[in-house]
């Protein structure tokens, strides 16, 4: 989110956005669930495969059962919603995109945008030709630290960007109790595109690339581990990704090893520091002193993806093409993440690969 564009303005009266729901095995469908009563949005149709999933999902605790639909392009023609989002493997992302551009229907996924570079630029093709919003949703986003983090480094607060150190994980998604039709693919290095370099490792490259305002690295560097292969046979479940930019970088420490749940950022420039801790409180160093921070809590509609997805689509906001849910920001992630994963010694990032064949 560019900062002048989440300026507090008021939000026109609207009808709820009609939203399809394509996928219901993603552990983060608890959003459309506890939102669901808001109103500024409606489930007006639910698509999933799996005969089993597709009974037992809570969304029926919150949608007619007649709504459900075992075809997608059937939900999409009998619903016709304004927007789908997808909450299903990140293999899928490609599919729903596939079925919704055609029919003008916008579509958010779960973070990261695709599980290859192939697929990315081809969600990317689509959109623009079919003129639709293809955003990307973080957690991060919604970070009131990271925002400020944002504004202190354009403001110039800490000098020049010299090093960036990302950390995103936890314990484990075994571990920590993820459920076994979100744990099937998450831990599938097809249907994922990865193990903790694709979970989290996008989290950092996401974060970077606004940070430098859409510029993409020089190189790309990887190291990926399996520090508990009896637990994740087929994916790595640590990484380490170097990024170099020509006067910066980045060290993003994706795992999911850490013994604690964490999202934070250190952000070291030429006259001080930034360490993004948490997502309400900071500290910021200058002038030999360190100050910590409780930034402003995000305004409607740039607090939450669900308003903010509503209001892109309305055109009450835009975005910038480096802002962390912008289809640019997010093509450049999977870049990233693919660069990383094919070689570990170091690979360029090169903005002209081709197309996949249609």
């Amino acid at each position: 989110m560019a900062a002048a564009l989440c300026a507090p303005f008021a939000l026109r009266a609207a009808e709820p956005l009609r939203i399809g729901v394509a996928g219901v095995s993603h552990g983060h469908i608890y959003e459309v669930i506890s939102k669901a009563h808001r109103g500024d949005f409606t489930v007006v149709g639910v698509w999933e495969a799996n005969d089993s999933l597709r009974a037992a999902t809570r969304l029926h605790d919150k949608v007619d059962g007649a709504l459900f639909h075992a075809d997608l392009d059937s939900m999409l023609d009998a619903t016709k919603p304004e927007a789908v989002v997808a909450f299903g493997p990140v293999y899928d992302h490609l599919r729903v995109v596939e079925a919704c551009a055609p029919r003008g229907i916008h579509v958010m996924v779960e973070k990261p945008l695709a599980v290859s570079v192939a697929h990315a630029h081809r969600i990317a093709d689509l959109a623009r030709r079919h003129g639709i919003i293809v955003m990307t949703n973080y957690e991060t986003t919604w970070y009131a630290t990271n925002e400020e983090a944002f504004r202190l480094v354009r403001t110039g607060e800490i000098g020049e960007i010299t090093r960036m150190n990302i950390f995103d994980g936890h314990q484990g998604p075994v571990e920590i109790g993820c459920g076994p039709e979100f744990l099937a693919w998450l831990t599938d290095p097809e249907l994922n595109g990865g193990g903790a370099v694709t979970d989290f490792g996008c989290y950092g490259a996401n974060l970077a690339t606004k940070m430098f305002l859409g510029e993409k690295p020089l190189k790309v560097t990887g190291v990926l581990k399996q520090q508990k292969p009896h637990i994740y046979p087929k994916v790595d479940d640590d990484a380490t990704i170097v990024l170099e930019y020509p006067t910066a970088t980045v060290q993003i420490m994706a795992s999911w090893n850490w013994p604690m749940n964490r999202k934070d950022m250190h952000i070291y420039g030429s006259r001080g520091y930034i360490y993004q801790d948490t997502p309400t409180s900071m500290r910021v160093y200058t002038g030999g002193r360190e100050t910590p921070l409780a930034p402003p809590r995000l305004q409607a509609p740039c607090d939450d993806s669900f308003r903010y997805f509503a209001a892109l689509i309305r055109g009450e906001i835009t975005m910038a093409p480096y802002d962390l849910s912008a289809l640019e920001n997010n093509v450049t992630v999977v870049e990233i993440l693919e660069a990383a994963k094919q070689n570990a010694g170091g690979s360029p990032l090169h903005a002209d690969r081709p197309q996949p064949a249609e």
